[in-house]
């Protein structure tokens, strides 16, 4: 039987996965809430499935693999409250399923490590909501479930250097501040390391093995740009919107150990030193 993804929140890291596993004969679903992007999705060898609940229904009917990347809303797990009865159903016919967290459910740990078994105590209304979502999809009777708790995600597209080039750019100091990153890539790799090493019940945080602070990521992006640095704008001065303001309040170190024990996955992209490298060779290539 071909294998067959359901991807629910086909999105920029589904995408990735979906690019690795096209090539290999995977039949990949993905669903879309504009009829719009269908022919994008089309054009990358993904069957698109409109975000409604029949269309989703008969996905789900023949897939063997289910990974759930559309984030929680003020209402709770969108695909859930689509199509949880069809899941919960189709849940013990499933070989693998993956959920697509965020490391935001540890909270602040001022600078400290956190691993998978840290307690979750987020301090967000993101992360809260995260802590949820992972609890409800968990509590599905039979569904091979693996999360992933992702840290921030950049690659092509998503990097930092149009704001660099652009002038818009700003060092935001806040003295110990570090965040984890991940890029698209790696993602996509160790979801894929995962679906051919099922453990459902598994909890990996997926990062690089290099937290840091953000102000030097942008200054080694105008390194690579031939630019000076973008200027330095301390904390308590800088106009940030709530949402990036928010992003300060958790300062954590994310161990990815059990990531690579267990999945014997090798980053692509270690460091953010390496993959803004190659986004920067890829952009001039």
């Amino acid at each position: 039987m071909q294998n067959s993804l359901l991807t629910l929140g086909h999105g920029y890291t589904a995408q990735a996965l979906a690019w690795r596993l096209v090539p290999r004969g995977w039949r990949v679903m993905g669903t879309i809430r504009s009829a719009d992007k269908a022919p994008l999705l089309a054009a990358q060898g993904v069957v698109p499935v409109m975000w409604e609940a029949g269309a989703v229904r008969e996905a789900l009917s023949s897939a063997t693999h289910l990974l759930v990347s559309a984030g929680p809303a003020s209402e709770g797990d969108p695909s859930l409250r689509l199509v949880k009865e069809a899941v919960e159903e189709r849940a013990r016919e499933l070989y693998w399923a993956g959920y697509l967290s965020t490391t935001g459910v540890y909270g602040d740990h001022h600078g400290d490590w956190v691993d998978e078994t840290t307690p979750l105590a987020p301090t967000t209304a993101r992360g809260e909501a995260r802590v949820a979502a992972e609890a409800e999809w968990g509590a599905i009777p039979g569904l091979p479930l693996h999360v992933f708790r992702l840290a921030g995600i950049y690659g092509p597209g998503r990097g930092p250097f149009a704001k660099v080039r652009n002038g818009t750019a700003r060092r935001i100091i806040k003295p110990g501040q570090v965040f984890s990153r991940i890029h698209v890539d790696d993602i996509a790799q160790v979801l894929h390391a995962s679906i051919r090493r099922p453990n459902p019940g598994a909890v990996y945080n997926v990062c690089d093995d290099d937290p840091a602070p953000p102000q030097d990521v942008l200054a080694y992006a105008a390194q690579l740009l031939g630019l000076d640095a973008p200027p330095e704008v301390a904390f308590d001065e800088a106009d940030l919107s709530p949402m990036a303001r928010s992003f300060y309040a958790e300062n954590k170190r994310v161990s990815n150990a059990r990531m690579k024990d267990e999945l014997g996955v090798f980053l692509k992209y270690p460091d953010y030193r390496v993959g803004l490298r190659a986004l920067r060779e890829a952009e001039g290539s």
